[in-house]
């Protein structure tokens, strides 16, 4: 699921092999887009709303155009995964996409082109997700067998990592600043100084796995959404 940056709009993706959006303002879906021919597990606004990425077990991405006369033509397909990619978004304020899959790698891809610029290698297990700090210079990733790793993009490779395993590390999420990663897993919450891998902060309430984390604008609250169904807002 992402919503635009003005909040006119909101894309999820589904299980039936679709993408749709769907406007605030009148509650309903204004499109379907189908290209994907297995499941979609997420999808990504580029910060100016014209284009949506989406991500697929069936080992592709795409990217979306919205701005045609018939909203949503697909303009790009991203192959070269041999797995699911199972994350896809964009690097902030740039044409460059990054995906990660089931096969344990992280690709970056021109939005443009569609050819694959760099990819990175390192993690022993499926990727979950990827996560670039606001200004685009800090890059995390993370992986099912709870290895959260930091990198490197101008001499592609690894530069420090963190263990939360045995249990999956499901999603990440910088703060503002850049200085804090929060790592959503099956152990429950847990926030980071990337400084000085210092663990911050943590939640344990209710169920131990999370499935998602997010810092408000002002890295003033860090949400949490648990498998139990509850939403928990850390201060």
């Amino acid at each position: 699921m992402s919503s635009t940056c003005r909040g006119t709009h909101l894309a999820t993706a589904s299980g039936d092999h679709t993408v749709k959006l769907w406007d605030f303002s009148k509650g309903v879906a204004t499109a379907t887009l189908a290209n994907h021919t297995q499941a979609v597990w997420g999808c990504a606004f580029h910060d100016t709303g014209d284009f949506l990425a989406s991500c697929s077990m069936d080992q592709t991405a795409k990217l979306w155009d919205l701005t045609t006369s018939v909203n949503g033509k697909c303009r790009q397909t991203f192959r070269g995964h041999a797995d699911s990619v199972n994350h896809v978004g964009f690097v902030p304020f740039t044409n460059t996409l990054h995906t990660c899959s089931g096969d344990k790698t992280i690709s970056l891809w021109d939005a443009r082109t569609g050819l694959c610029a760099q990819t990175l290698f390192g993690h022993l297990s499926s990727i979950n997700h990827v996560a670039f700090s606001l200004r685009g210079d800090v890059v995390a990733s993370c992986d099912s067998g709870g290895a959260v790793k930091f990198w490197d993009l101008r001499n592609v490779s690894e530069l420090d990592g963190l263990d939360i395993g045995p249990q999956a590390a499901n999603r990440l999420a910088f703060d503002p600043s850049g200085t804090v990663l929060a790592v959503a897993s099956e152990a429950g919450t847990m926030a980071y100084n990337i400084r000085d891998r210092g663990r911050t902060k943590e939640c344990r309430a209710g169920a131990d796995a999370s499935q998602a984390v997010l810092f408000d604008a002002n890295a003033e609250c860090l949400v949490t959404a648990g498998s139990d169904g509850y939403l928990r807002v850390l201060q």
